[in-house]
């Protein structure tokens, strides 16, 4: 790409050089010295048209590029060597533009498959031996360091393996496997050291099987035409009717000679190749990355959407979402423990607890004699107590207790994620539930992609039925593929191409073949994998997935602009062909014309610099503004967390205890939540409707607030008139539902203002 950028700017210096300096010369009086000057300039972009008409000939094409060949071999035989000079400008400027664009986008992508192993660790004579992977042969002893990637097929022999397969399968929690378990090369070891038996070489491996499918998909995908092409089929014939029947009525070819010098398509060579530059150029801006002008193309054209889910709608990593705790433990305190514990831990999950814990301002305490038994959990001493994290597996071989644990198992089965159950002193306290959250704009992003002309979306993961059934329906999308291979995903798409151009986003190995297929791949670039980047058309630089939408915003108004551009210029160009078959307008002057048509259409393409972003609103929260106001969320998670447990256990505790229980959340509730929910809506709501525009943007969050308020006062009300042994009966199961109705429109109002919040970012 590189050196035909060099061959066509160092084209477009030459003719340009020769161009000036031979006006120059006619300038100056030296006419004919001039002329030589305008042929020398000229031939080059001859010869190059001669090159390239005679390549689209024998694939029995005719493109724009015929008519400029016509026209300047017409100057040079009738001695009209300005024209012609003026002509190779035009033309080389516009390949110069074409191969700029290409090359200013393919010198962003670099990567080639990072994660691909080059290199396996091989166990000899008990020794480790590192050699490359293509001497890897079947049964051959291998060791995975922790961090390596499984470079070959295999089988596990140690008694267990941690693996973060989410560049295979999608799913982004690690997963556990035990000896004697397949494993596939391209699956990351996230957890302790372990050995295995390779049954395939590299090149019968699972990896080496995703790089095929995405060389194999790229050279079936059938290019874009150029959009001056599309036009090329009726221009050149017209063109050439118009000077053939000039040149018989006249008897005179310079009136042939005039109507090619007009008809030549600069706006065609010029204007499109302006316009997507600008196109291009304005998505850069806003942290696209476009690769080519025929992937702008195609995205302008996009009608059927389909996402990968982790790591696209999702945010790719686990979340603690819910904490479990029996009647006897309070929920934050099975969090602190669970945290202060994997504090000594490596494991991924156990990072996320640490981070929760975190966000939720909890003071974590050291343990000591920690014992951890890799994949399966830790053990240690605690503030003088004995505490065990981990799976259920795990922490029940240790502790008795949790009766519940099956209908929490059932729960997280169905719903995806992790489980994290935790132990003191030989009984099971509680247990967290982590998953993968959908990120907070993708709501918002999936709307404004339907707004800009997305009619179908759907969502391919690996993830199971249920799961993927669950998040398919939280964000919207029309249609959902579980359990899908790369294969799998790689047929919905083609299937999918019945109903338009088809577009894929995802940021996965496993994504790079339905990257490849579709008409229009879409990498999340910003910490996708390197060959799903490399097999895609366009890549988000910015983990937003808003901006899709306003890629595809810009991608179709510079589409329109382009063909704008183009349906004006051959409007002026046709009507200056009438004039020139007549005799009214002689070559040189259909030369000026055409210069001042093709500045007209350059013009014009220019505007695609100046298209504005799809935004509801002009304004937006800074960035200390936008941080204040997430960590008063933050801050606020205990109280959430504290009011989620309480309802969940309520009924499982005595009178008296539900009592003292109840009595310490309104505490919470009064001193801490509602004080902050007046203040958002005295002052932090006023400054959002200033930024969003309108009468009154936030009514409707205002409205929430009052009925928060109303049921913070039910509850205070109902606190007062307890009885001093506790509530029963009929007054317990009503102070349940007001504590699970308290609990709902909070954690969704708190939802609808993180929203709020990210799309004023």
């Amino acid at each position: 790409m590189k050196s035909v950028w060099t061959t066509d700017l160092l084209l477009l210096i030459v003719s340009g050089t020769a161009l000036v300096l031979g006006l120059c010369l006619a300038w100056l009086g030296y006419l004919h010295l001039a002329h030589w000057v305008w042929l020398a300039g000229s031939l080059p972009a001859l010869a190059l048209l001669m090159r390239d008409t005679v390549r689209a000939l024998m694939r029995r094409e005719a493109g724009v590029d015929l008519l400029a060949l016509l026209a300047i071999a017409g100057a040079v035989v009738l001695d009209e060597y300005l024209t012609g000079a003026v002509i190779a400008v035009m033309l080389t400027s516009g390949r110069a533009l074409e191969s700029f664009a290409q090359q200013r986008a393919g010198r962003e992508m670099s990567a080639l498959l990072a994660r691909a192993p080059r290199s396996a660790n091989r166990i000899e004579n008990g020794t480790v031996r590192q050699v490359l992977l293509e001497a890897v042969v079947p049964d051959d002893r291998l060791l995975v360091r922790s961090g390596d990637t499984v470079p070959v097929d295999g089988r596990l022999t140690s008694s267990q393996a941690i693996l973060d397969e989410s560049s295979l399968t999608g799913e982004s929690t690690p997963v556990e496997r035990r000896e004697g378990d397949l494993l596939r090369s391209g699956a990351l070891n996230a957890g302790t050291p372990f050995e295995m038996r390779a049954t395939a070489n590299a090149t019968d491996s699972t990896f080496a099987g995703i790089v095929r499918l995405v060389s194999a998909a790229q050279s079936s995908k059938a290019p874009a035409s150029r959009l001056a092409d599309r036009y090329a089929l009726w221009f050149v014939p017209l063109s050439l009717g118009v000077a053939v029947l000039a040149w018989l009525a006249s008897g005179d070819p310079l009136r042939a000679l005039a109507v090619l010098v007009v008809a030549t398509p600069c706006p065609l060579i010029l204007a499109v190749p302006v316009a997507i530059v600008s196109g291009m150029s304005s998505c850069a801006k806003r942290g696209v990355l476009i690769k080519d002008g025929d992937a702008l193309e195609q995205l302008a054209q996009a009608k059927v959407l389909f996402f990968d889910k982790t790591g696209t709608l999702t945010g790719g990593h686990a979340r603690l979402t819910s904490i479990k705790a029996d009647a006897y433990s309070d929920s934050q305190e099975v969090l602190r423990l669970a945290a202060s514990l994997d504090q000594m831990s490596g494991h991924v999950i156990a990072a996320s607890v640490v981070a929760a814990a975190r966000e939720r301002g909890l003071i974590l305490t050291v343990p000591t004699t920690v014992q951890e038994q890799g994949g399966s959990g830790v053990v240690g001493m605690l503030d003088g107590r004995n505490v065990a994290v981990g799976s259920y597996e795990f922490v029940s071989s240790l502790a008795t207790g949790g009766e519940w644990a099956a209908s929490f198992l059932e729960t997280v089965a169905q719903e995806g994620g992790a489980a994290v159950f935790v132990a003191r002193d030989g009984l099971v306290v509680g247990a967290l539930h982590l998953a993968d959250q959908i990120r907070l704009e993708t709501p918002r992003a999936l709307r404004l992609l339907r707004r800009a002309g997305i009619q179908r979306i759907a969502m391919l993961t690996g993830d199971h039925r249920d799961v993927a059934d669950a998040i398919g329906a939280a964000v919207g999308v029309d249609e959902v593929f579980a359990e899908q291979t790369p294969v799998g995903k790689q047929a919905a798409i083609v299937a999918g191409r019945s109903l338009g151009v088809t577009m894929m986003v995802g940021d996965g190995v496993n994504d790079a073949p339905a990257l490849a297929t579709a008409d229009v791949g879409v990498a999340m670039g910003a910490r996708g994998a390197a060959a799903s980047s490399e097999a895609a058309d366009v890549v988000l630089l910015v983990d937003r997935l808003d901006r899709l939408a306003e890629a595809l915003q810009t991608a179709r108004h510079t589409h329109r602009i382009a063909v704008e551009s183009v349906a004006v210029g051959m409007g002026l160009s046709l009507i200056a062909m009438l004039f020139a078959a007549f005799g009214y307008l002689p070559p040189l002057y259909g030369a000026v014309l055409q210069e001042a048509i093709d500045v007209a259409v350059i013009l014009n393409a220019l505007r695609a610099l100046r298209i504005q972003p799809l935004r509801v609103n002009r304004h937006t929260l800074t960035v200390s503004q936008l941080q204040g106001l997430r960590s008063d969320h933050e801050s606020l998670a205990v109280v959430l967390d504290h009011l989620t447990s309480l309802a969940d256990r309520l009924a499982t505790l005595s009178p008296y205890e539900a009592k003292q229980a109840v009595e310490k959340l309104n505490v919470l509730l009064q001193e801490r939540l509602l004080p902050h929910e007046r203040s958002d809506d005295s002052d932090v709501y006023p400054l959002l409707a200033q930024l969003l525009g309108g009468d009154d943007p936030m009514a409707a969050m205002s409205r929430t607030h009052r009925e928060i308020f109303d049921l913070g006062r039910r509850l205070q009300r109902m606190v007062k008139t307890m009885p001093p042994d506790g509530p029963t009966g009929q007054a317990l199961g009503e102070l349940q539902r007001l504590l699970y109705s308290l609990d709902a429109i909070l954690r969704l109002h708190f939802a609808q203002e993180e929203e709020i919040y990210q799309n004023l970012a």
